[in-house]
């Protein structure tokens, strides 16, 4: 009889639990599958402890409602008296280690697969600032910065979020697909985390540190994560897109790159006119500073400086490239020295100079890209 009870009870429960695994969107609940082989292993490694989890768990509450339900004062007035049960307490104890032996064989498989730390086809080293991240194609020379596009009006809720809210960045990373691509991740201020759950990626990037992860990509797509460290007040708004391209379209955007390389250099030796170098100044400063600043100019009162109306904007020229190019010790400013072009300082240097007002008010002196490369090859001489 107290076996039908505990039966019925079953029954009970599974009918009781069943609509809630039918109402719910499972994909949407559960750890996404991922787009390589390894992600696939350990998403099939996550179901497998998932469910023995779940036997476990039926099992126990089964046995305490069961015992709640037929062992109340009612049913049994006068309560039984036993010490222990040496059988019981050997059985307790063997099952939970064959059940931790069972599933650790499993996991620490997939481990060894994930941390194969052999070199890649392609290495990449990817370094965390604030906030924003830095990709460096360790064979090709390549080396660019990848910041957050979403547009600001979305941000600020003026227009409609996008299908991709803070998911979009100005420059993805590029990689060929069916290759072995390894990643060199690290920081160079605060700790981050550089995660790619289509990858099962998820690495941090701690200053002075590197750690690795690496993945083969089967099929060409765009895949999306974030930074997933407190890394500030802007750490939402650092994410990372990978685009994963076949090996004739990698080659190619490599080629752009290199040869974009080389022209930005060529334009040291331009003769900027002053609305170039604003016009180019608008939108390195819309990607880079505006953020702390603002895009008013009016910064952050008691947290990040004005540089509209600014003593040092106005009329101190080489203090406002040296701040650029140094940072400023005990502050949030960052060098951005190895961030920017020469063109870009100069560009971004020059708008603050003589946006907001800050022309009619100061010197109105320009900067172009030759003083930075001065700039450079003094303090590099010293």
């Amino acid at each position: 009889m107290k076996l039908s009870n505990f039966a019925k009870f079953l029954v009970l429960s599974s009918l009781l639990v069943a609509p809630i695994f039918g109402w719910a969107d499972w994909n949407a609940l559960n750890m996404t599958e991922g787009a390589t082989e390894v992600s696939k292993k350990v998403f099939d490694l996550h179901m497998l402890i998932f469910w023995i989890c779940v036997v476990i768990g039926v099992v126990v509450f089964g046995v305490m409602f069961y015992s709640m339900y037929a062992f109340t004062k009612k049913k049994n007035p006068n309560p039984s008296t036993f010490h222990d049960n040496t059988k019981i307490e050997i059985l307790w104890t063997v099952i939970p280690f064959v059940i931790l032996v069972v599933m650790a064989i499993p996991a620490t498989n997939v481990l060894k697969e994930i941390y194969n730390d052999e070199e890649g086809d392609v290495n990449i080293q990817v370094v965390g600032y604030q906030w924003k991240w830095q990709y460096k194609y360790l064979e090709d020379g390549i080396n660019f910065f990848s910041n957050l596009s979403t547009d600001q009006d979305e941000i600020y809720n003026k227009i409609p979020k996008g299908e991709h809210y803070l998911l979009e960045v100005d420059e993805p990373v590029v990689i060929p697909v069916g290759k072995k691509v390894r990643f060199l991740i690290t920081a160079n201020d605060v700790i981050h985390s550089w995660w790619v759950p289509d990858f099962a990626i998820k690495q941090d990037a701690i200053p002075g540190f590197i750690n690795t992860a690496w993945t083969i990509v089967d099929e060409p797509g765009l895949y999306r994560g974030n930074c997933t460290e407190l890394c500030g007040k802007n750490h939402g708004f650092m994410p990372i897109v990978v685009r994963a391209v076949e090996q004739s379209e990698y080659d190619e955007w490599v080629s752009g790159k290199k040869q974009a390389a080389f022209e930005l250099a060529q334009l040291t030796e331009k003769d900027w006119s002053v609305e170039e170098l604003v016009s180019n100044g608008e939108s390195v400063y819309l990607k880079n500073c505006a953020a702390c600043h603002q895009v008013s100019g009016q910064g952050i009162p008691g947290i990040f400086p004005a540089l509209a109306g600014s003593e040092i904007v106005l009329n101190n020229k080489s203090r406002n490239i040296e701040i650029l190019m140094e940072g400023v010790q005990g502050a949030a400013m960052q060098s951005f020295a190895n961030q920017l072009s020469e063109v870009d300082i100069a560009s971004v240097i020059t708008y603050t100079r003589r946006s907001w007002g800050n022309s009619e008010k100061g010197d109105g002196e320009v900067v172009v890209p030759k003083e930075i490369l001065e700039y450079k090859s003094n303090n590099q001489k010293s």
